[in-house]
This record gives C-alpha cells, structure tokens and sequence, in this order.
C-alpha cells in the first residue's frame, strides 16, 4: 500500500465527521401502555446522569412534601441499595416506605424496557401504606438518553449538573428534551467550573421548547422550593 494512501482522509489537523440522521427527541419506542391514575398514587420518576443530584433532590422533595403529601420512595442501584441507605440514613422518611431495587444491569433496563421490578416496589408500598399520594421513583444514574416509561411514572424529571459544563443542555437527548421538568442542579458550582449559566440555560430553553426548566442550589435552598411546587401541581391537577 502507497505510504500516502487515505492520507488525505487521516492527515494531521483533519476533521472527520460521519453524519447520521439524528432527532435529538428521539428515544427509543415505549414498550408499556400508560397505566390509569385513578385510585394510586401518584408516580413521579427522577433520572440523570451519575452524580447530578438525584438522590439529594428526592431527599429535599421527601423534606418538602412529606408533612403535606403521604409519600413512599423507590431507588434504583445496579449491584447496592446505597442511595436507599442514604435516604434512611439522612431520616427523610420512615425507613419503610423507601424500598431498593438492584437492577443488575444498565439503570434504563429496569425503567424503560422491562419495568417489573419497579413495579413490584411500588405495588408493596401501596399495599403497606394504603391512601399514598405519591411514589418518587428514583433512576440509577445513566445517560441523556434515560427516560422512564409512561408505564411506569406519570411525569419525569430529568436532572443535570452544571459540573458536566455548559455544554450539557445542547447535546440534547431525550431525557434533556422530553422530562417534563428539566432541572439544572449545583448551581452554585458554576464559576467554579466554568459554567456559564445563561448559556445553559439558554440552550435549555431551545432544546426544550415550552417544557419547563428550573435552576437550583441545594445547598443554598435545600428544600427544592420551586421543584416541590411543581410536584404540588402534579399532584394535585391528578386529585382534582
């Protein structure tokens, strides 16, 4: 083979994009039909990225809510049932209306395409604690991608962080585009890292359209107010 075969395809300083056809609303097809609400709990879904903040917005929305709304919590882990431990621990709710699930394989499995043992967990807790309100079903960490099944949950909210840069809104995904709440988290971090968050939340808005986006510190309001609200709302549009 000539020494400068392909040469001008791997030169140095070249640029190789392969285009695909790409919808970045697209997410894989829901294999579950959407259950009635009527006579259960209303099922909220929290999913993101590893290390967003998801276990510590459901242990704030369980600080919020809890004296108002009848809630139970289910977590997702793959091999542990370390952010279960972590609810408990930190006494946001009665040790038993938090179960764990170990999912045993990619968190988006066990929320989106075979959805059993998610269901089992919430089945139990209505049967514990009849008249619950609401159940947070909190997604292992995985990618943009990420979305509950409308089988599964009734809303979704998607968290990302701004330690992952300003970047993150405008790679799109499913989880960026279509959650029903986008919540943007850590805010307080920003100039830490770089982020700048007009931009953020700028693409947030284009990404997203009309659907909803909410910008927080935990550690400057660590009990979610503007997410709570929104869960109120949820809620109550369903029990009215």
């Amino acid at each position: 083979m000539p020494a400068d075969r392909h040469a001008h395809d791997h030169g140095p300083g070249a640029d190789h994009v392969h285009p695909v056809n790409f919808d970045p609303t697209a997410a894989e097809p829901d294999r579950h039909r959407a259950e009635p609400s009527a006579g259960r709990a209303f099922r909220l879904g929290i999913g993101g990225p590893v290390g967003s903040g998801k276990t510590a917005l459901t242990a704030a929305l369980c600080r919020a809510l809890g004296a108002e709304l009848r809630l139970a919590v289910v977590t997702n882990d793959i091999y542990t049932t370390e952010d279960a431990d972590f609810l408990r621990r930190a006494g946001v709710l009665a040790p038993d209306r938090i179960e764990a699930v170990r999912t045993g394989c990619c968190p988006h499995t066990a929320i989106r395409d075979d959805i059993t043992a998610n269901l089992d967990a919430v089945d139990q807790l209505e049967q514990r604690f009849p008249g619950l309100e609401l159940v947070i079903i909190e997604s292992g960490g995985d990618n943009l991608t990420a979305v509950f099944s409308r089988g599964l949950v009734d809303a979704q909210i998607f968290v990302v962080d701004v330690a992952g840069g300003d970047k993150v809104p405008r790679k799109g995904g499913p989880g960026v585009t279509t959650a029903d709440l986008l919540v943007i988290n850590k805010v307080d971090l920003a100039e830490l890292v770089g982020a700048d968050m007009a931009v953020m939340v700028a693409d947030a808005h284009r990404m997203r359209g009309a659907l909803p986006v909410i910008t927080q510190s935990l550690t400057r309001t660590p009990d979610a107010p503007e997410v709570a609200d929104w869960v109120r709302g949820r809620v109550a549009r369903v029990a009215a």
